[in-house]
C-alpha cells in the first residue's frame, strides 16, 4: 500500500495534521521525511499508533430495538406539512424570478431614459445657436392706412 501523507493521514485517523506531527517528534509514530520536507506515513503504522475511526460516527450507533412506531395521524399530518413546505419552496423560487424580471425591466428602462436624455440634451444644444441670433428688425407699420404694401 503508498504511504501517505500528513494530511491523508489525519483524514484516515480522525487527528489533526498537528498532532500526527507531534507524535512524529516524540517518536510514537514513525515516518520518513521526504526531500520536499513532507512526511510519508505508512498506513500500518499509522493504524498501530491512532486505530481507524469510522468516518461517519453515526454509522456505528445501535439501532434502537423498542422504537415507537409514528401513529398513521402524524404520519398524514407531517406528509402534509412537507407538502407545503415544498409548495412555500417552489413559491419563493417564483418571487426570486419574478423579483430579477423586474429588475431587468428597471435596468431597461433606466437606459431608455438615459437616452432620450442625452438626445433631448443634444437636440437642445442645436437649438441653442439658433435662439440666441438677434432675430430681424420688424417693419414699422405706417401710421397712414393708404401707403400700404
Amino acid at each position: 500500500m503508498a504511504s501517505l501523507t500528513l494530511s491523508q493521514a489525519a483524514k484516515a485517523s480522525g487527528k489533526s495534521k498537528s498532532t500526527l506531527s507531534r507524535a512524529i517528534k516524540m517518536g510514537r509514530l514513525s515516518a520518513t521525511r521526504l526531500d520536499d520536507g513532507n512526511f510519508s506515513i505508512d498506513p500500518a503504522e499509522l493504524f498501530r499508533a491512532y486505530p481507524a475511526t469510522s468516518s461517519h460516527p453515526y454509522d456505528e450507533r445501535p439501532i434502537e430495538q423498542g422504537a415507537t412506531p409514528i401513529p398513521a395521524e402524524l404520519q398524514s399530518r407531517i406528509s402534509m406539512l412537507e407538502l407545503l413546505l415544498e409548495k412555500e419552496r417552489e413559491a419563493v423560487v417564483r418571487e426570486r424570478e419574478i423579483s430579477a424580471r423586474e429588475r431587468e425591466i428597471s435596468a431597461d428602462l433606466k437606459e431608455d431614459r438615459d437616452r432620450w436624455r442625452q438626445q433631448a440634451a443634444s437636440l437642445l444644444a442645436d437649438l441653442r445657436p439658433q435662439l440666441t441670433e438677434p432675430a430681424p428688425p420688424a417693419r414699422r407699420r405706417a401710421w397712414w392706412p393708404f401707403n400700404r404694401q
